[in-house]
């Protein structure tokens, strides 16, 4: 990451409404060159839409976005011929064969004739399609797949890529090689802002933007904004009866939050003997078996918390 060039992406006070409904409120942020930048949130947050925006397909009721140095209303066309961008539907032709599907793309993106060959080639081999550039693209395994849509929104060598929610339905392992590739991409000095939902996926990000309700709610690096998200001991509760678990954990004096994670609870408390206390009301609570340990945040517990927090007014979260 180049942080002493100008940003690649700035977003100032960012909004988009659709009748009466706000999609994104009061949103800013920037992204530097070579930055890998996540936005983290549930279905429905705002994610796709800030991404519309920032392509120059929709248009903000409030504030300003530049994109490459160049405004995203003023000049929309501009900003589309400097981004690449990837959906999770991957905007392949199905029918076209995977150098077939490049080439096309390559044209439509104004690659020269003369570097065209190259450029292929060079997508094939970072895909790991080699051998099979001549199937067609709806045969392809969602891993490879998802690898050849990144090498179609490469191919014109874009300054900033947009990835909204590219590994929806892909294999964990496929996830963790993509991510190995925009990490590549980011080195190159490519400024990536990619949307999830995946909260493990903020791991492999720079910084994470947490957006909920179409409202940015926090904005750091992942280990600060775990840190900074704790509000006291984080507690794992482990019992047979999971939801009895819950119901104790929520009563107990000092605690802050309480919820379900995986066959678990966890609750966050702001007690010194927290793991004494909570031991003590399990079992008075007929749960003797229950077992419980403290923890380090996860960037759930994390989300969770800090939309809690939000929703609550806490002016004393992290703010973006």
């Amino acid at each position: 990451m180049n942080a002493s060039h100008p940003p690649a992406i700035v977003v100032e006070r960012l909004g988009k409404r659709f009748g009466d409904f706000d999609a994104l409120s009061d949103v800013s942020f920037d992204v530097a060159p070579g930055e890998v930048m996540g936005f983290l949130g549930p279905n429905g947050a705002g994610k796709s839409t800030l991404i519309r925006i920032l392509c120059g397909l929709l248009r903000p009721s409030s504030g300003h976005a530049r994109v490459a140095g160049i405004d995203v209303v003023q000049d929309p066309e501009a900003v589309r011929r400097r981004i690449g961008y990837m959906s999770q539907k991957f905007s392949l032709y199905d029918d076209l064969s995977v150098v077939e599907n490049l080439r096309f793309f390559g044209g439509v993106y104004g690659v020269p004739p003369r570097e065209l060959a190259d450029r292929v080639q060079g997508a094939v081999q970072m895909a790991a399609l080699t051998g099979r550039e001549n199937v067609a693209a709806g045969m392809l395994a969602g891993g490879w797949k998802q690898r050849l849509a990144l090498g179609c929104a490469i191919l014109h060598r874009p300054q900033v890529l947009f990835l909204d929610e590219p590994t929806s339905g892909v294999d964990p392992g496929s996830r963790r090689r993509f991510w190995g590739l925009i990490h590549d991409l980011a080195a190159q000095g490519v400024s990536v802002l990619v949307s999830t939902h995946y909260m493990d996926e903020a791991e492999y990000c720079m910084r994470v933007a947490l957006i909920a309700a179409g409202t940015l709610i926090a904005l750091g690096a992942p280990h600060e904004l775990k840190q900074q998200s704790a509000g006291g001991t984080l507690l794992e509760v482990a019992s047979a009866d999971t939801a009895r678990a819950l119901e104790i954990a929520t009563a107990v004096p000092g605690i802050n939050d309480a919820a379900v994670y995986g066959s678990a609870v966890h609750a966050t408390s702001m007690k010194a003997d927290a793991v004494g206390q909570m031991l003590s009301a399990l079992r008075a609570g007929g749960l003797p078996e229950a077992r419980v340990r403290a923890i380090a945040p996860s960037m759930e517990d994390m989300f969770v918390h800090l939309v809690q927090a939000s929703r609550a007014g806490d002016t004393t979260r992290p703010s973006p």
